[in-house]
């Protein structure tokens, strides 16, 4: 029973009208205050987006039109067309989607095997090692850019996608995140697989990993958005113009083109649709993931 209804059960009956009085009115008012404040909110939060395609839209003389225009009159899909006239995009695209699988199937095959064992098995300095490992969140990655770059000369992955990918192949949030859902799991799952003669890694494969398939997901999210957006460290490990991904590409792109705003907008825009795409179809994954990990 909810707090409101307890009190109006216990009220005297002069009383109960009033309270009653007063909760459709608030019940009413609700939508008028509330849905106004929502949508200032999705405006504020989606403002730059929505200038950003509407400038993709625009012809070259409207972009620069006073008053500014908002929607586009005439609209026009040239300029994403031009594109991919003007610079080899299909050719970046592949590279950043060679760089994001790798990064991401990286990152949840490390991230499952270090956050299973921190959430499962027992062994003495468990927690202290959790510990340790989550302390590392409060060093900046810039810190570590130039121990990075220096290990990856050493290893001779210089101007290769694996020096792009293997600084960022375990990520400490990931791996948290994960033992979080580990530990919700019950342990009777666990108990019964080993009564039928599983051995730990068929747990772990066969049981485990498919029932956090929520947090899977949030990882795939995070770590897609970060490798597809990466900008500062291929610049740094890539010598070859030809091996950079999308973001670099278009970086580049702004500097040739510095007064050709549609097409960076355009340009920008397409590199967002893969991120759209891939939250929208992994979004009720997302969502119960994030709410697991605070649970647990």
């Amino acid at each position: 029973m909810s707090e409101a209804a307890a009190r109006d059960r216990l009220a005297p009956p002069e009383l109960k009208g009033v309270y009653k009085a007063k909760r459709s009115w608030k019940k009413a008012a609700a939508p008028f205050i509330l849905y106004p404040l929502l949508l200032l909110a999705a405006v504020l939060f989606l403002g730059p987006f929505l200038w950003l395609l509407s400038t993709a839209l625009k012809t070259g003389n409207n972009v620069y039109a006073y008053p500014p225009q908002f929607i586009p009159n005439p609209p026009t899909f040239k300029n994403f067309i031009d594109v991919f006239h003007i610079m080899p995009l299909w050719h970046y695209i592949a590279n950043t989607v060679y760089m994001t699988v790798y990064g991401v199937g990286l990152n949840l095959l490390l991230c499952t095997m270090t956050a299973y064992p921190l959430a499962r098995l027992k062994f003495p300095g468990k927690n202290a090692i959790f510990f340790a490992i989550v302390s590392t969140m409060i060093l900046p990655n810039a810190g570590g850019m130039i121990v990075n770059f220096i290990t990856i000369q050493k290893l001779g992955l210089y101007n290769s996608m694996t020096g792009v990918v293997l600084p960022s192949a375990i990520s400490v949030f990931n791996v948290f995140l994960l033992r979080q859902a580990f530990i919700t799991i019950p342990a009777d799952m666990e108990h019964s697989a080993r009564i039928d003669g599983a051995g730990e890694f068929r747990i772990f494969r066969s049981i485990m990993v498919p029932m956090v398939r929520p947090a899977v997901a949030t990882v795939v999210i995070f770590d897609f958005m970060a490798f597809w957006n990466s900008l500062i460290w291929p610049v740094i490990v890539l010598d070859d113009r030809d091996k950079y991904p999308l973001g670099p590409a278009l970086q580049y792109l702004n500097s040739d083109l510095a007064y050709n705003f549609p097409y960076i907008a355009a340009g920008t825009i397409i590199s967002v649709i893969p991120i759209l795409i891939i939250f929208l179809v992994l979004q009720k994954q997302f969502i119960n993931g994030m709410v697991g990990a605070v649970k647990g």
